[in-house]
């Protein structure tokens, strides 16, 4: 450990009364951002490295290097691990679904195939990964529809996320089995989530939690719509993590329903502002540490996050709580100093 980290208090050690602290990694950032990682954080998600195209990117052949140097470094450091994920719309090879004239396989075809992934990843990892994502956003944003008009549901149908659940409790019967989600808060996007979870247990699928992903910004969601969904889920009696944790410094434009365009420099304002949301989160998730055994940011420091891009490609974001230099930045001291 360097001097840098040496007199700053381990996040993950004053949370542990809490609920365990992780970051989403990857290949590069195992290695550029390991002292951050050693300290302060004692749960990791792959970022993209577990996903379907990059862990099983043609049929037969596997890449594992990756994943496995995740798991060999949680493994070496006491580290939680969270599998992400099995079955999403997005990063999943088109020839899943494809048979070998290049024309649509049928519903027994790609469920084998599923089946195989699913054995084949689950029963590589089942002593070091404690919980996985199995399903990922498969339901609608808004309107009247349900679920999410995607390769799965065309091909295996409406009870492709019921297979999908029962499939991994097979492969791996001791690990517990997650549906993720964004925009988890908004009252249209969490009442499908909670019917969706709830008409599983009702089926007695094999399912144990939701992950509430929580890219949030600096003015919303509103904390008691947090608060709100929270408690919804937890009626459910099922664990909950927040899997994707990152804070937007920008806003959205209100009445819209979409994300501010404008570019902002990083000065003490904002920086005070973005620690006070961090405060009043955390104090949030604190308060419901009953519920909640996990928070995971995605990403570990500034200098390396998807927000960078999104929604605007080249604009730069400060969502997390070390800065582009990995030092603390004013929002880290508002999390742990309570």
């Amino acid at each position: 450990m360097t001097d840098t980290y040496r007199n700053i208090p381990s996040l993950s050690e004053r949370y542990r009364p809490y609920f365990r602290i992780g970051a989403a990694v990857n290949a590069k950032s195992l290695n550029t951002h390991r002292d951050l990682l050693v300290t302060h954080f004692n749960s990791v998600t792959a970022e993209n490295e577990m996903k379907w195209e990059e862990i099983h990117p043609e049929q037969d052949r596997y890449e594992f290097a990756k994943a496995d140097a995740l798991v060999n470094f949680a493994r070496e450091h006491g580290m939680f691990v969270r599998g992400h994920t099995l079955v999403w719309h997005n990063q999943t090879p088109a020839a899943v679904f494809l048979d070998d004239l290049g024309q649509t396989a049928t519903a027994a075809v790609v469920e084998r195939r599923l089946e195989e992934h699913v054995a084949t990843v689950l029963g590589r990892y089942h002593n070091d990964i404690g919980c996985w994502d199995v399903v990922n956003e498969a339901v609608v944003d808004a309107g009247t529809g349900f679920l999410r008009d995607s390769r799965w549901l065309q091909t295996l149908g409406d009870d492709y996320i019921a297979k999908a659940f029962r499939i991994a409790h097979q492969a791996a019967p001791d690990a517990l089995l997650f549906y993720n989600d964004y925009n988890e808060t908004k009252p249209d996007k969490s009442e499908r989530i909670y019917k969706l979870v709830a008409g599983l247990l009702d089926e007695g699928v094999p399912i144990h939690g939701i992950g509430m992903q929580g890219h949030w910004m600096l003015d919303d969601p509103a904390l008691d719509e947090i608060v709100r969904a929270i408690d919804r889920y937890a009626s459910l009696g099922v664990r909950l993590h927040i899997t994707e944790l990152d804070v937007s410094v920008y806003g959205n434009v209100h009445g819209t329903g979409g994300q501010s365009q404008e570019v902002l420099p990083y000065d003490d304002e904002l920086a005070k502002r973005l620690a006070e949301r961090y405060r009043s989160l955390f104090s949030l998730l604190r308060a419901r540490k009953d519920v909640i055994e996990s928070v995971t940011f995605w990403g570990v420091a500034d200098d390396d996050t998807w927000r960078d891009n999104f929604p605007v490609r080249g604009r730069k974001d400060w969502p997390l709580l070390f800065d582009v230099n990995h030092g603390p930045k004013q929002a880290f001291w508002s999390v742990v100093e309570f």
